[in-house]
């Protein structure tokens, strides 16, 4: 009998999503706006503290356009952006019509070296007699950039930050929550993610004002006039009330799912501590507090006698999902002439590494099998 699919990462209902969908259907508030919509918000602004307005929007996609929108990014502007992240990150800032500067990452969060991101800075000042308008910065797989750091030089420079929390709800820098660093934090809800609305996410926002700005935005730039008067160019990027009541049921699980992950976490790192050439990927230190959204490894191909695409292979056959870590945007075809600042890191980080399946419906005897189902691949 063949396994049952063992998935990366997939949603799991609390149970109360419905009881707010079936409110929204009883009301007929289905569309855009709406008391789930109100309700969600006021729930996010809460968990995340340190003062934070949030903006319901359709997508993590969405956020970061919002924010760089907000950042003042325009035409022929130039983007600092962590070059190993998905491209969600980095697009936003053509739609803009800016060009993104990708900066590599640091060795041990994986994350924007803050001291590299400096030196792209200095260089495009150089270079260009003026400085980057915004600059983005991920959380990879939950695991927290040192945010602490990166805006002590945004600061220096006067550039704004919008910070990618989309993996990283949950998450905690210093003991703070990720996504309230940045003048601007992205989460995403897509279905893949901490909580899900089945598609959606969130820009945490500095004050009611730039909130208010936000939604502006998104609901089309429409003018307060009686009749359809548009000043800017606006976007349709508002949650309906319907995804806003399932994200009002998943809030009531976000910790539970976070402590689930960190728990899988721990038991990898078990399951793989007198196994050579398997690294499992954890906190740098005390400072940091990921939300492990996703568990990777890096197989050392010299030690084991594999790589990650023989491994990932071999889980396929197991009917286990795994996935190659993000591709660097600064080796996307569709980047080829961006200007980039490497170190070799991100690309190395490519060549090795693995996600593992680390969701709210993995259970404990999952990893311990999808551990020993990779042991089988080491050849030495």
């Amino acid at each position: 009998m063949k396994r049952r699919r063992i998935n990366l990462c997939l949603a799991r209902m609390s149970g109360e999503e419905q009881r707010y969908i079936q409110e929204a259907f009883d009301t007929e508030w289905v569309a855009p706006l709406g008391p789930n919509v109100d309700a969600f918000e006021l729930e996010l602004e809460r968990y995340m503290g340190e003062g934070r307005h949030v903006a319901a929007l359709s997508s993590g996609t969405a956020a970061v356009h919002t924010g760089l929108i907000l950042s003042g990014v325009d035409r022929g502007d130039e983007v600092i952006c962590q070059s190993w992240t998905f491209a969600a990150s980095a697009n936003p800032v053509v739609y803009q019509g800016a060009v993104p500067v990708f900066v590599d990452s640091e060795p041990d969060t994986w994350n924007i070296s803050p001291e590299l991101m400096e030196e792209a800075i200095r260089d495009r000042i150089a270079k260009r007699g003026r400085k980057p308008k915004a600059i983005v910065a991920v959380h990879m797989y939950g695991m927290p950039a040192r945010m602490t750091e990166i805006m002590e030089i945004a600061g220096r420079y006067g550039i704004p930050v919008v910070e990618d929390a989309a993996e990283a709800m949950g998450s905690r820098y210093d003991g703070r929550m990720c996504g309230t660093f940045g003048e601007y934090g992205v989460l995403s809800f897509n279905g893949n993610k901490m909580i899900t609305t089945g598609g959606g996410g969130a820009l945490a926002c500095p004050s009611a004002e730039m909130k208010r700005r936000a939604l502006f935005y998104a609901t089309q730039a429409r003018e307060p006039f009686p009749y359809y008067q548009h000043e800017h160019i606006g976007y349709n990027y508002r949650m309906s009330n319907i995804a806003a009541g399932i994200g009002r049921g998943q809030m009531t699980v976000v910790e539970v799912h976070a402590a689930h992950h960190r728990r899988l976490a721990a038991l990898y790192a078990e399951l793989f501590a007198d196994t050579p050439g398997i690294e499992v990927h954890l906190n740098p230190s005390e400072r940091f507090d990921s939300n492990y959204w996703l568990n990777t490894i890096l197989i050392d191909p010299e030690a084991t006698g594999t790589d990650y695409e023989s491994v990932r292979r071999h889980l396929e056959s197991c009917n286990v999902e795994s996935r190659p870590l993000w591709k660097p945007m600064h080796l996307q075809p569709v980047y080829k002439e961006a200007p980039r600042y490497e170190n070799g890191v991100s690309a190395a980080l490519f060549g090795r590494g693995l996600c593992l399946p680390s969701g709210p419906c993995v259970s404990e005897d999952d990893v311990i099998m999808i551990a020993n189902e990779i042991k089988k691949c080491i050849k030495h």
